[in-house]
Formats: C-alpha cells, sequence, structure tokens
C-alpha cells in the first residue's frame, strides 16, 4: 500500500505542520500539478472531430480553480446564476459557459439570456417558460437567444451511488424520450430553435461501457433534430477513491479508442460534424485536493477506537450524504505514518450528529491526540457543499503552486462572517 501524499509528492517539500498552523485546520489543500494534468487529460477526449470539455463548476467554484480551467482551455457548465457570475468574475467569455440548470425562474432564465449565455432547458415547462420571456423581452425572431439546447432524459442512468444517478425512470433530470415531438411543437409556437441536446446519466464510472452506451444512444436520438450545432454527452468518469488499496485509474486510453468509432459512425449517418462536448467536473479536481484536519481526542466506547478530529461533515459531507469513501493518511511529526500495523478505527468529526463519520471501522496506522488526517480527494463537492452547520465557519483554501510555493485561495471564515447577515 503506498502513500500517495508521498507518490505524488503533493505538498511539494511544504510542511504539512506549517500549512496547519498557518492557515488552520481543517484547511483545504491543493495541488496544482495535478489540478492542471486532469484537466489536460480530459480537453484530449476527442481529437478527430469539433469537441470542447465543459467543467462542470458545481464540483467547485473556487475562483482560483476556475483561472486554471480557463487556462486549461476548458468551457464550463453552470447550474445556478450564482455559478455564471463566479464564472464571469474569472474571466470566462459568455460564449465559453452553457447554462444547464432546472426548476428555475424565469429571472435566471432572463439573466442568461441578457449575457448571451446558452441555456439548456430540463424540462417542457422550463423549455415553454423559455419560450416566454424570450417574447416577453422582445427578441426578434433572429435573435440568436431563441437558439437554445434540450437536455434528454435517455431512459438510463448509472453511478456509484442511488442519488448520483441523473438519467433514467426514476430521476428528477431531463425530458423523456417519449415527450420530444412536444418539444418540436413548443419551439415552433416560440420561434426557438434547437441548438442542442444534452445528457447526464450519473457519475463516477470507473467502467467506460455504461457511458459508451448513453453516447451511443443520445446520438440515435440526435438524428430526430435537424442541423444540431452541437452534442453533450454529459460527465461522470471516475477517480480511483481506494487508492491506498491500489485502486486503478479510469482507463482513459481506452475509453477514446472505443468512443471514436462510435463518432465516426454518426458522422457518417448524420450528413454534418457538430460540435462534441463533455461535463467533466469529479475528474477534473477530485484528486488535486485534502484535507488536513487534527485529531482532537481518541477513545474507546465498546471496543471500538474513535479518532475524533475538526473535520466535520459541515466540511467534507460526502461521506455522510453518500456513504462515500475518502482514503485517510495519517500524519505525524510532518510524516507519513507508515501502514506497516493497522488496527481498525473509526474517524469522526466534531458536529453533533451521530452520522458525523469520515471513515467507519477503517484499518489505519494508530492514530494519535495531535495527528493531523489527511482526507484525499476532497477536491469535487468537498468546499463546494461545505455549510456552516452548529454555526461552525467554512475552512480556508491554499493552492500548493507549481513553482512550490503557497498561496491562500480563500481564507478561512470567522464568527463575525456568520454573524454579518443579521
Amino acid at each position: 500500500m503506498n502513500s500517495f501524499i508521498e507518490k505524488s509528492n503533493f505538498f511539494k517539500g511544504n510542511s504539512p505542520e506549517k500549512i496547519a498552523a498557518e492557515y488552520g485546520t481543517p484547511v483545504y489543500v491543493y495541488n496544482e500539478d495535478i489540478l492542471r494534468d486532469r484537466m489536460h487529460k480530459v480537453s484530449q477526449v476527442i481529437t478527430k472531430y469539433p469537441y470542447t470539455a465543459n467543467y462542470s463548476v458545481k464540483a467547485n467554484t473556487n475562483i482560483h480553480i476556475l483561472k486554471l480551467a480557463l487556462e486549461e482551455d476548458l468551457n464550463c457548465d453552470a447550474m445556478s446564476v450564482g455559478e455564471i457570475e463566479m464564472l464571469l468574475k474569472a474571466g470566462f467569455p459568455e460564449e465559453r459557459i452553457f447554462f444547464v440548470p432546472n426548476n428555475v425562474a424565469a429571472e435566471e432564465l432572463e439573466f442568461a439570456i441578457h449575457n448571451g449565455i446558452m441555456t439548456s432547458l430540463d424540462s417542457l415547462e422550463q423549455l415553454e417558460l423559455y419560450g416566454e420571456v424570450c417574447n416577453q423581452l422582445g427578441l426578434s425572431s433572429d435573435d440568436r437567444s431563441r437558439r437554445c439546447a434540450v437536455r434528454i432524459n435517455p431512459g438510463v442512468g448509472a453511478g456509484h451511488c442511488e442519488k448520483v444517478v441523473t438519467g433514467g425512470k426514476k430521476t428528477k433530470f431531463g425530458i423523456p424520450e417519449d415527450d420530444i415531438p412536444q418539444i418540436f411543437e413548443i419551439i415552433k409556437k416560440y420561434n426557438l430553435t434547437i441548438a442542442g441536446i444534452n445528457q447526464h446519466i450519473g457519475s463516477l464510472f470507473m467502467d467506460p461501457q455504461p457511458y459508451l452506451d448513453a453516447v451511443t444512444n443520445l446520438l440515435r436520438i440526435a438524428k430526430g433534430f435537424k442541423n444540431l450545432e452541437f452534442i453533450d454527452f454529459g460527465g461522470g468518469y471516475g477517480i480511483p477513491y481506494h487508492k491506498l488499496d491500489d485502486e486503478k485509474d479510469f482507463p482513459m486510453q481506452d475509453f477514446i479508442a472505443r468512443l471514436e468509432p462510435i463518432l465516426d459512425s454518426f458522422v457518417a449517418d448524420y450528413g454534418s460534424t457538430p460540435l462534441f462536448k463533455s461535463e467533466p467536473g469529479r475528474f477534473c479536481v477530485a484528486e488535486g485536493s485534502v484535507i488536513l484536519g487534527r485529531v482532537h481526542a481518541v477513545k474507546q466506547n465498546n471496543g471500538k477506537i474513535y479518532a475524533g478530529t475538526d473535520i466535520g461533515m459541515n466540511v467534507l459531507v460526502r461521506p455522510s450524504m453518500y456513504d462515500s469513501w475518502h482514503d485517510v493518511e495519517v500524519i505525524r511529526d510532518d510524516k507519513v505514518v507508515a501502514r506497516d500495523t493497522l488496527m481498525e478505527q473509526t474517524v469522526t468529526g466534531n458536529i453533533c450528529e451521530s452520522g458525523d463519520i469520515l471513515a467507519k471501522d477503517r484499518p489505519l496506522p494508530k492514530i494519535q491526540r495531535g495527528d493531523l488526517a489527511c482526507i484525499l480527494d476532497a477536491g469535487a463537492y468537498g468546499w463546494s457543499m461545505c455549510s456552516t452547520y452548529n454555526s461552525r465557519p467554512r475552512a480556508a483554501e491554499v493552492l500548493v503552486c507549481k513553482d512550490g510555493s503557497i498561496k491562500q485561495i480563500r481564507r478561512r471564515e470567522t464568527i463575525e462572517d456568520l454573524m454579518r447577515l443579521f
């Protein structure tokens, strides 16, 4: 079992203890090299045809991370006006933002229209509302904002957990294939044009086959739409959360090799070549961050050992919400504690909830008070899902830059920040 921290040189010679002392714990620590590497990989998924990788911003909205995505030539998907504003502040031009909301008010659609941002509508009623907003704004029949996209529910879904399955017959997302005739009725009524179609069937695929099946299915559906400008296959590429057990990476090169002939067949039949898109989020940022937290108490309850840290479910909610696995490395005196001798321990946070558990009954080196717990793969749906539950201020974020320097990219919140809205 290899240490990911050591193998990746994650801290690039910086002292974890000094980072913890300067920025407090818990603290999110990012590695620029890893972030850029993963972003570059997704930008190369399709090279034979026009293609863009749209980073799914909900995974991590830190503006400094968004700027890295911009520099790595990614476009972005936004789920809310707030995410659009973040992208604009980071420097993304409007044409590189794709708005993919669900169940939003007319005001959000109007905001996207005013900013010239392509929008995908998630339901027939949202498509109708978009048409109403266009008419209320008095847009001419040839205004580019009358171009929009629709999200298709392909009838199949997949993912590591039921709560992340976003396609299929038991999910809220997308327009079912049977309702496509009504799409054409609505766009005719409001003089809209379908510029593209998109889907997203779920998250954390380590086997490419479900994704390839979904691509094949969406391309079949796409043949029913004329002159599409783009087809968006969604995201979901997985990352190896069980690193310390030597779990393999997502087989990206095998996936690419199997994807190309599917695209070849479609292009030959369709008569034109649309822009192809994907929506990676987790793959871009998950492995590029760890959380450092302090162990404040170790105790035994009825024969079980509990290591109590300051990394509560307010800091990382995924284990509590999704039963997600995150590897844990133990750092003592600035060194990763060897995994030669392991004992079963449960790592918990400091939130007043019985479900505030990071790692249950996990074989780990013996943990001591004062150690640093290092939670791996925290860059996706980590800080972006943080809360102030129990009135605990949110953590700082720092970046280990390419040159090895440490840069604070979000300061730690204070109690005064929590009071400011009252």
